[in-house]
């Protein structure tokens, strides 16, 4: 495996620790700007809404720049973003400097994805794809611990300065190491485009919107929500966040072997699982040692959805890869967007403790939707790397390079 594609899964984790790993340290910022927590909570649904609204119009625009100083840009943009946020006088500085990489964050994921695919033979793609994907799906589950705990050994703006450090080794070796990628097969918008005729991806696309809006809509407060109802003090919340973390990278590797066997199956059981320990949030949150228990629990179920969404999204749409990537990564950060927006209505309306709710509502709609087909229905027990296989004998384009899986 070609050392260029471990230095993207690195500036993966970098842009990924930076997108969440506000959310261990969201209290802190609320307390520090005298915000209410879901104002500051718009630190993470503001960017994620700035991606889901403008991601597959950026990858268009960038469609015939050279991958390498694409990617270098954007790291870059994040490192400057973390050093604003880390100097920001006030809670408005700090949005815009949050909002400002959103941009171009979509721009990475979806040509990390394609460019980890074209580094390696054909046969061998899929295991490029999953190195970057890896980066994405470590950064999910522990870049949060990570600036908790720098936030509490020293403050919150040291854990930008962290997720900057990040950021700025990744561009460096990215510049250095990554050879120039220029654009040979220049694919115009329209023929692109055609994707958007697809019923069932856009099936796929709102599902996994909802599905992650359920997610995010507790996960976002999961720091106030162990302090308020758990009553843990700062360093057991780092604590658990990193125990969170660290089940989750196991149950990352899990996921992905039970989707390579049956997507459907293991959206459907994954969905009723998280269902499940919310419910068991709820009704032993305010007791320490179930609690943390939960959290384990929790974090091995909470890190699949990733992988499903990354799945379930862009399978339909093997034509044109670097547009369906940005439109999986437009409609997951609308669900991050909505699914913090509306716990932290509850949160205000209702109190920390009530907003499990909202998240099991939005996972049940999310679960209903993997019952409804558009066009002729797709064997669900079929692996997804045997349809991959199969696209690519017909059509000769590596749709198992998008899978994730």
């Amino acid at each position: 495996m070609k050392k260029s594609i471990y230095i993207m899964a690195l500036g993966a984790f970098g842009i990924i620790t930076t997108e969440f790993g506000i959310i261990g340290i969201m209290p802190a910022i609320a307390k520090h700007f005298n915000v209410s927590i879901d104002t500051a909570g718009w630190l993470l649904s503001g960017f994620a809404l700035t991606i889901a609204l403008t991601g597959p119009f950026g990858v268009l625009l960038t469609a015939r720049f050279n991958r390498k100083w694409m990617m270098s840009l954007v790291l870059f943009t994040f490192v400057l973003s973390n050093i604003l946020s880390a100097v920001a006088p006030n809670f408005t500085v700090l949005m815009i400097a949050r909002i400002l990489p959103a941009f171009l964050h979509p721009v990475f994921w979806a040509v990390a994805t394609v460019a980890a695919a074209k580094q390696v033979e054909a046969k061998d793609a899929p295991k490029a794809v999953s190195v970057v994907l890896a980066g994405l799906s470590v950064a999910t589950v522990l870049g949060v611990p990570i600036t908790t705990y720098v936030a509490e050994l020293i403050n919150w703006q040291a854990s930008f300065v962290v997720s900057g450090v990040i950021n700025l080794i990744a561009f460096a070796a990215l510049a250095a190491f990554v050879p120039s990628m220029p654009v040979t097969e220049k694919q115009s918008i329209k023929s692109q485009l055609v994707i958007l005729r697809k019923g069932q991806m856009w099936v796929n696309l709102v599902a996994t919107m909802i599905m992650i809006a359920g997610i995010f809509a507790t996960y976002s407060y999961l720091a106030e929500y162990l302090g308020k109802i758990s009553h843990m003090n700062g360093t057991q919340i780092s604590i658990m966040l990193l125990l969170f973390g660290a089940t989750g990278i196991a149950g990352n590797w899990v996921t992905g072997l039970a989707l390579s066997r049956n997507v459907m199956l293991t959206t459907r059981f994954f969905l009723l699982s998280l269902i499940a320990v919310h419910i068991l949030a709820y009704v032993f949150g305010g007791l320490f040692i179930p609690m943390t228990a939960i959290v384990g629990i929790w974090g091995f179920i909470h890190t699949g959805g990733f992988l499903i969404g990354q799945t379930r999204s862009t399978s339909e749409a093997p034509e044109a890869p670097e547009l369906a990537a940005s439109l999986m990564v437009s409609f997951g950060n609308a669900g991050v967007t909505l699914g913090t927006f509306l716990g932290g209505i509850v949160i205000t309306q209702f109190g920390v403790h009530q907003v499990i709710w909202i998240s099991i509502l939005l996972l049940l709609v999310s679960l209903a939707l993997t019952y409804v087909f558009v066009g002729k229905r797709k064997e669900v027990s079929e692996p997804a790397a045997s349809k991959a296989e199969s696209y690519q004998e017909e059509e000769a384009i590596p749709e198992e390079s998008f899978l994730g899986v």
